[in-house]
């Protein structure tokens, strides 16, 4: 059912933005992706033209993963509620790896409540949660893209307060070249399948 959505609603935001580019746009050193294949499939986010910040300030977008699995979340820092656990979901997933294959993974946090996740709010809040290595990312966006990120991933969230939101509890994993091939939705479900996932994408 909801890839079923993922579908819908990607065929509609992609009309008007598949286009071919011929220049890879410069890559975070320690995330260079072990394989590059310009030509990536209809449905992938990879066609997305957003571009996004990293926790250190730095401009990229989700082409320039190509080559990486990515397990991807949305979350906002100052969340006391449900993130706390959804980052616990993705520290288990992480642990979970073989430790050899977690430089072909990429571990990102998008946040839904860009305004407050600055750059210096993201790397703080990646220090304090022990997410440093190269294989976590955190992403903030422009409102726009960040609804538009959300409405891919089926991820529905509204703010509530000035300072909180409600949202759902998806975490996606997306192939090498961006297309979406699992989702785990809940807090601290068993995640057998998406390591599964994870690990069957690895390998390919």
């Amino acid at each position: 059912m909801k890839r079923t959505i993922f579908i819908s609603i990607f065929s509609l935001l992609l009309i008007g933005c598949n286009k071919t580019d011929d220049g890879l746009v410069d890559r975070l050193a320690e995330n260079e992706p072990a394989e590059i294949n310009k030509e990536v499939p209809e449905m992938s986010v990879f066609n997305l033209p957003a571009t996004w910040t990293t926790q250190d300030n730095k401009d990229i977008e989700l082409k320039d993963l190509q080559g990486k699995v990515l397990v991807m979340v949305m979350i906002y820092t100052s969340c006391k509620a449900a993130c706390p656990r959804l980052v616990a979901d993705m520290r288990n997933i992480e642990k979970q790896m073989p430790k050899k294959d977690l430089d072909k993974v990429q571990f990102i946090m998008v946040s839904i409540d860009p305004e407050t996740d600055t750059p210096g709010n993201l790397k703080k809040f990646a220090a304090e949660n022990l997410m440093e290595e190269p294989h976590w990312m955190f992403l903030r966006g422009t409102p726009e893209d960040t609804r538009e990120f959300a409405a891919v991933l089926a991820v529905s969230y509204k703010k509530i307060t000035p300072i909180d939101f409600s949202h759902s509890n998806i975490i996606s994993v997306f192939d090498k070249q961006g297309v979406m091939v699992h989702q785990q939705e809940g807090l601290g479900v068993d995640n057998e399948e998406t390591i599964a996932s994870i690990k069957e994408e690895v390998v390919k």
